[in-house]
């Protein structure tokens, strides 16, 4: 079973007095509002509405935790940058993502959703320099790869990772499709590191030793 696919929902934290206490291990999800956050952890966990996709930006209003076992959760927050949410949700969005982001503990990383056809917003950008001083790494997944042609998509990660150098060790970035469910395994290794999992890796197909052309190891049956 692929690594995420355990996932079932936990709770809804509205206060930081209600975060899961047994938690050992978390990563939390952010991205602005339409940039596909809710899509890539479904397709990550291999669900079709583990996390609540909606038409209307700026739904999810709370930390929603999703349980991978004891005490490993994955997190989604709130998407930024919604600017038509009332300011009493946004108050109350400020007052429980910046505490968490600063304080929780058991946050080992955060991964951050933007449009590949849209990155590095000034919105995107504050986040990361905001969450940096924390010392914890940050994995860009560029969502909406398929709308891209293959250069295009290549160009922008370049453009995108090389930016992302230049801000820090602890950043990395690959390219990522709900739609074709592309990018998942790449996903799988850098947080299956941060939960302290162990990442099944699919088994290398050998050649056929009865094939034409196969010069084997020296004789040796491989171990």
């Amino acid at each position: 079973m692929p690594l995420l696919q355990k996932a079932v929902f936990h709770t809804t934290v509205a206060q930081l007095r209600d975060l899961p206490q047994d938690s050992e291990y978390e990563i939390a999800f952010a991205g602005r509002s339409n940039a596909g956050k809710s899509s890539a952890i479904n397709t990550l966990a291999g669900r079709v509405r583990l996390a609540y996709v909606s038409k209307t930006p700026g739904r999810t209003q709370h930390l929603n935790y999703f349980s991978l076992g004891p005490g490993r959760y994955l997190v989604d927050l709130p998407g930024y940058g919604y600017a038509k949410a009332p300011v009493a949700i946004r108050t109350q969005w400020e007052g429980l993502i910046g505490p968490y982001l600063q304080k929780r503990t058991s946050l080992c990383g955060l991964v951050v959703i933007m449009d590949s056809r849209h990155p590095m917003t000034d919105l995107d950008k504050g986040l990361i320099h905001w969450f940096l001083p924390t010392g914890r790494p940050i994995h860009v997944l560029l969502s909406k790869s398929d709308k891209l042609t293959r250069q295009q998509s290549l160009e922008t990660l370049r453009k995108v990772r090389a930016e992302l150098a230049e801000m820090g060790e602890q950043l990395s970035v690959q390219l990522f499709s709900s739609l074709k469910k592309t990018g998942i395994e790449e996903a799988e290794v850098v947080l299956g590191r941060w939960l302290a999992l162990e990442v099944a890796v699919r088994p290398i197909a050998l050649p056929n030793k009865e094939a034409p052309g196969y010069a084997g190891s020296g004789g040796r049956k491989m171990p």
